[in-house]
């Protein structure tokens, strides 16, 4: 029997996005999407951990509508979804620009990274809802001027990413990235380019090369960085303390979410230090290999400041079962990052759009079965879980 999805350019999953995405992307660029620090253990367990945890449906007095609305750092959402921040979304010409548009379209809030490859006054210009995120790279006056520059822009929140190492070593190989796309670039990444023909024509419509470049990043008056010089900036700067991280927050009069958190005790510090939310995150396991999956770490944070700050959860959702899961487990909402990217890559802001739908309908049919009439009654009665299934 032909599969009827074959040619269809609308797809039913975040999986069959990412088969369309690995058709249609250059090898290295797919490969570095995949990402995954050293043995990638962390990588698998973020699905794997979802995979273990059950729903405890029921069959009779199911509420016939559901609410599947939040809000989230002030912003109402219309599912408990949110687009986290990636870097250079070089997959597609409009990049975090189309990505933006899908969440609007949606009614989902965007979160943009510092390391983009479009500027911040044009996505929050395609999506009011747009939290910009900071790595903390350079000096406090470099910070400083980020942070206004995000307040002269209008974003409607900060996320400062704490989580991240530099661990990079990859068993699977890591992909070759060039600093900048030139002449020279372009001829030797050319056999796996030509073997995408349909990735290389949307970029010859669009005018443009792939942008390596990170405009967020850019000093006054100074040439825009590529990816690897700003990476390189941040690898030499000193990482903050909690004081830092106060300071930061000082500097910022609105929301202000603390992403990468895993252990309580950085919890509580978040909180202390003015946190208005936090994101438990392995930064998509590409961080410290062999950290637990993020959902396992999700119960005892909430427990331990949930009744304080927003509690989010960062790491392998892929489906809308992933969604409720994660809020019975006591998160306010997700943040997705690979999965946007596949849709992405797979059909541009159609395919963004597919994803959140896909997830949307996932969402609706959980909490149908679980008997519940809005994503904010859930709890972990509606769960089936494992013995040591948290650390």
């Amino acid at each position: 029997m032909l599969n009827p999805w074959a040619r269809n350019p609308w797809f039913e999953s975040v999986a069959e996005a990412q088969r369309r995405a690995a058709r249609r992307l250059p090898a290295p660029v797919y490969q570095a999407l995949l990402a995954g620090s050293e043995r990638g253990l962390t990588l698998q367990d973020n699905q794997r951990a979802f995979a273990e945890l059950g729903l405890a449906p029921h069959v009779a007095d199911l509420a016939p509508t559901r609410s599947l609305g939040v809000t989230v750092m002030g912003q109402p959402l219309s599912i408990p979804v949110l687009i986290s921040p990636t870097g250079v979304q070089a997959v597609h010409p409009q990049g975090e620009i189309a990505v933006a548009r899908a969440a609007a379209a949606r009614g989902v809030a965007m979160g943009l990274s510092s390391f983009a490859s479009k500027p911040l006054e044009d996505v929050i210009a395609a999506n009011p809802a747009t939290f910009f995120q900071i790595s903390w790279t350079g000096s406090r006056d470099h910070l400083a001027a980020g942070v206004e520059r995000a307040a002269q822009a209008g974003a409607a929140g900060l996320v400062l990413t704490l989580n991240w190492s530099f661990s990079e070593g990859r068993d699977a190989g890591s992909p070759h990235i060039p600093l900048r796309v030139d002449l020279p670039t372009a001829i030797r990444l050319a056999p796996a380019v030509l073997r995408r023909p349909r990735w290389l024509l949307d970029w010859v419509r669009a005018g443009e090369l792939p942008d390596l470049t990170v405009p967020n990043l850019a000093e006054p008056g100074a040439p825009v960085p590529t990816f690897f010089e700003a990476y390189g900036t941040w690898k030499q700067t000193p990482p903050p303390t909690w004081d830092d991280v106060a300071w930061l927050r000082s500097q910022w009069e609105g929301e202000f979410m603390v992403k990468g958190v895993t252990r309580v005790d950085d919890a509580l510090r978040a909180v202390d230090a003015g946190a208005t939310a936090i994101s438990v995150s392995n930064h998509g396991g590409n961080n410290l290999d062999t950290e637990p999956a993020s959902v396992r770490s999700l119960p005892a944070v909430v427990a331990a400041v949930g009744d304080q700050v927003e509690v989010l959860l960062d790491g392998g959702v892929r489906r809308g079962s992933d969604v409720v899961k994660a809020l019975a487990l006591g998160a306010r909402a997700v943040m997705i990052g690979r999965a946007y990217l596949w849709g992405l890559a797979a059909n541009g802001q159609a395919g963004v759009e597919n994803v959140l739908d896909v997830l949307r309908g996932g969402i609706d049919s959980a909490v149908l079965g679980l008997g519940r009439s809005s994503v904010q009654e859930l709890t972990p009665d509606d769960l089936v879980i494992p013995p040591g299934f948290s650390p």
